[in-house]
């Protein structure tokens, strides 16, 4: 017979609520638990956020203001170094000026004499001075770098507790045209971006100059020549670069629109955004050189190689199609002259997509340029790496990168193939073949691919960047801008990457333009050929003079033409025959 329990009372236990019992001790430990957990990430989430701010105030902060007086003068008193070109040419130095400071203890009447320094300090706020000199401090500041109208102005006031102290105050001599490679420092002589940043404490504890591997002259050229280019074709900014193929030491840089470093909290952010060294983009059909040199890697040295490029390339519901179309099959180095994304995707299918996400490793593309500069973009690629996007990759659609990994690795396509790394500092030239790392690339491949880039130069997309007596190789790239959910189709980056002389490279020079807009002399287009070549082309003809570089007849480029399979061997009918 079964019992069934009424009460507690009648000597048994309710079976529902002995479950029920159960089950509240199963919820509260649960609660419990996700209480301590939630406890942890909060904790966590705190420290990081608390972690964030401290590194956002000393990025940005301003001036930490000293206790007293003693305190402010030591501050004062610290020097900073000077900054030099290649050629010990002054780009940052210190300049001894006066600040106006108050011990407020000493202030006789704060109402008065914040009326009275208002007077001759318009930019003053009257309530924030006066709440100031009234406060118990024994340190407040008033007024920074002085000119000597306001040192004498102040001067005649003669408060009581009012003084001033002389400290340092940092100067550009060129302005604007290094700023984003040299940087700034806040008004207590930190470095705040740039080179005045990455080397703040040599410059704070040695009295030596500091000697970087910029040129002014060069400098000058190359930002001349964006700015022209970018006027022409109303873009809203670009980028350039001169850098020594094989040490890596950095001639010029530059990021437009730039700023003045005696100013930058008067600048847009956006203006202080270095797009060479920290902004990431998808570049185009300069991948493709890439694309080249990885074939010749795994398949030989053969330009002749053919490939069907005659209709659009269908795989993974995707569809490759070409700019400007070929009616017939093209080799290796006719992709490259007519720029096909369909080449460059079938020679990339060819080689597959481990062993060209391993090329892209190799090249520096999945990670930081290893730059002097904080100012570092990482580079954005997919994370599940399909045979797709190699094919995109292949043509720089689908993985983005900074123009200074770009010049980079193309550096190690033609030095012999040693990648090599970006420096503002100057070292010994021995320092060069101590420090060569393994190689990317094959010296077979790599002299392939200088007669390849001329190629692209003489007879195809980058024939404006054709200087005679230079020997000019290179790659044009016009990308679309990405938006959420694909591209912009109306929004270009237009860009090109030179090498010279391409018979025994030299200087790399990049050209990257933002939003160029076509124009009529350009015939409607505003692609890599049309902006990005004619800049590297000047910059060449006016730099290599300076550099010690003279014209010399192009008598290497016949044998280019043949070499990469423009040309048969032998003459037909008298003449050189061409296909």
């Amino acid at each position: 017979m079964i019992r069934w329990c009424t009460s507690q009372n009648d000597g048994c236990q309710n079976p529902y609520q002995q479950d029920w019992t159960a089950s509240k001790r199963v919820l509260t430990k649960t609660r419990s638990r996700l209480i301590v957990v939630m406890s942890v990430f909060v904790l966590a989430y705190g420290i990081v956020c608390a972690r964030m701010a401290q590194l956002t105030m000393e990025n940005y902060i301003v001036s930490e203001e000293p206790d007293t007086p003693t305190a402010a003068k030591e501050i004062a008193a610290m020097e900073r170094a000077d900054i030099l070109d290649r050629e010990g040419h002054l780009i940052a130095t210190s300049l001894k000026t006066a600040s106006l400071y108050a011990d407020p203890k000493i202030i006789l009447n704060s109402t008065d004499a914040a009326k009275k320094l208002t007077s001759i300090f318009p930019d003053l706020d009257y309530n924030t001075l006066q709440h100031r000199l009234s406060s118990k401090r024994r340190f407040v500041w008033i007024k920074r770098n002085l000119t000597p109208k306001q040192i004498y102005a102040a001067n005649r006031l003669g408060l009581p507790g009012v003084n001033f102290i002389d400290e340092q105050r940092r100067v550009y001599p060129d302005g604007s045209l290094l700023a984003h490679a040299v940087g700034f420092t806040d008004v207590d002589h930190r470095g705040l971006a740039g080179l005045e940043k990455a080397y703040n404490k040599l410059l704070l504890t040695h009295k030596e100059p500091l000697q970087t591997t910029l040129d002014v002259r060069v400098q000058h050229i190359l930002r001349k020549e964006l700015q022209k280019i970018i006027a022409d074709f109303t873009a809203i900014g670009g980028a350039g670069l001169v850098m020594d193929a094989k040490t890596g030491e950095i001639y010029a840089m530059v990021s437009l629109p730039d700023f003045d470093p005696h100013h930058p909290a008067s600048t847009p952010d956006e203006d202080r955004f270095n797009r060479l060294t920290a902004g990431v983009y998808e570049m185009g059909s300069t991948f493709k050189t890439f694309t080249t040199a990885a074939l010749f890697e795994n398949n030989g040295q053969n330009p002749r190689t053919v490939f069907d490029t005659t209709h659009p390339l269908r795989r993974a519901g995707y569809t490759i199609s070409d700019f400007h179309p070929e009616p017939h099959n093209l080799n290796v180095t006719e992709i490259m002259i007519h720029s096909s994304n369909i080449g460059a995707a079938l020679m990339a299918e060819k080689i597959g997509t481990p062993k060209m996400k391993q090329f892209y490793k190799e090249l520096g593309f999945l990670d930081e340029v290893p730059i002097d500069l904080a100012e570092r973009g990482r580079p954005l690629y997919p994370k599940e790496w399909r045979d797709i996007n190699t094919l995109t990759a292949a043509y720089g659609h689908g993985i983005a990168v900074t123009p200074l990994h770009l010049a980079t690795a193309m550096a190690a396509m033609v030095n012999g193939g040693y990648l090599p790394k970006p420096t503002f500092i100057k070292k010994p030239d021995e320092n060069y073949e101590l420090e060569k790392p393994e190689p990317v690339i094959s010296a077979a491949t790599s002299h392939m691919m200088r007669n390849v880039l001329r190629m692209v130069v003489s007879e195809g997309t980058g024939g404006n960047a054709n200087i005679p007596g230079y020997h000019v190789g290179g790659k044009t790239g016009t990308a679309e801008k990405t938006v959420v959910g694909g591209y912009n189709h109306k929004a270009l980056l237009s860009s090109f990457i030179g090498v010279f002389p391409v018979d025994d490279p030299k200087f790399v020079v990049v050209a990257f333009i933002d939003e160029p807009k076509p124009n009529a002399r350009s015939y409607g287009y505003a692609t890599g050929g049309w902006t990005g070549a004619p800049v590297v082309g000047q910059v060449i003809r006016q730099m290599a003079p300076l550099v010690g570089i003279a014209p010399t007849p192009d008598t290497n480029l016949l044998a280019a033409k043949q070499a990469t399979g423009l040309m048969p061997q032998s003459f037909e009918g008298g003449r050189l025959a061409s296909y």
